[in-house]
């Protein structure tokens, strides 16, 4: 289920209109050269008699098109995100000064990303399933989610919690800023197996990239002290 960066969707703009006019640029080529080795007779008749282009326009064009497309894919990388997360055990989060485990999401990337979608999947401990849990059958929106896990008796803000992410929420770049996305108590953990976010986030250029990330991956389950922080 946890999936590596990757582009879901690239903006037509920005990408696929390069693509169509390098694309007719090679045609318009293709087509100056063919018509520059037929005979005087031939070129007299239509479709021949047509002349887009001379070739050295037509070579000015694919070079032209083929730059900026290039040059596109080279700009794109650059502002591309890079979308990681890590987690930790936190004291001073959860009420009556229990531990809890905290996962939060960075960008270390050069651009700020900004959040097109945020969906959950849920799976529960092998314990939880034998009582009547049933894992996600599809992806669920931020209080779908909250609902399904208090519907184990856990309760919100006390227990656990899923961070509300909108749409249009920015995430700096270069680790500038965290996104905190959720954070669980021993006793949810005892529920819970697994919690899966995924992101989807769109950059300068108007690709959309998406992460899928488990927030329960590596978590102390039974915590008896607070991790020391990263930063």
């Amino acid at each position: 289920m946890e999936s590596a960066q990757r582009v879901i969707h690239r903006s037509g703009l920005f990408s696929r209109l390069l693509v169509v006019l390098v694309g007719v640029a090679v045609l318009l080529l293709g087509y100056s050269l063919f018509r520059e080795n037929l005979s005087a007779r031939l070129t007299r008749d239509w479709p021949w008699k047509l002349k887009l282009l001379d070739i050295q326009s037509a070579v000015t064009a694919v070079l032209g098109t083929g730059g900026a497309a290039l040059a596109r894919a080279q700009y794109a990388r650059t502002v591309r995100p890079a979308i990681g997360y890590g987690g930790r055990v936190v004291a001073n989060t959860a009420p009556n000064e229990r531990l809890a485990w905290m996962c939060k999401l960075l960008n270390g990337g050069q651009e700020v990303a900004i959040t097109a979608d945020t969906s959950y999947w849920i799976e529960y401990t092998s314990a939880a399933r034998a009582a009547g849990a049933v894992d996600s059958s599809e992806w669920m929106s931020q209080p779908e989610a909250t609902a399904a896990i208090a519907s184990r008796e856990l309760a919100e803000r006390q227990d656990f919690q899923l961070n509300l992410v909108g749409r249009g929420y920015p995430i700096p770049g270069q680790g500038q800023g965290q996104l905190f996305l959720g954070w669980f108590t021993e006793k949810a953990m005892r529920e819970l197996e697994s919690v899966y976010v995924r992101v989807r986030v769109v950059d300068r250029v108007g690709d959309v990239h998406e992460r899928v990330v488990n927030l329960l991956k590596g978590a102390d389950r039974s915590p008896t002290h607070p991790d020391a922080s990263p930063f």
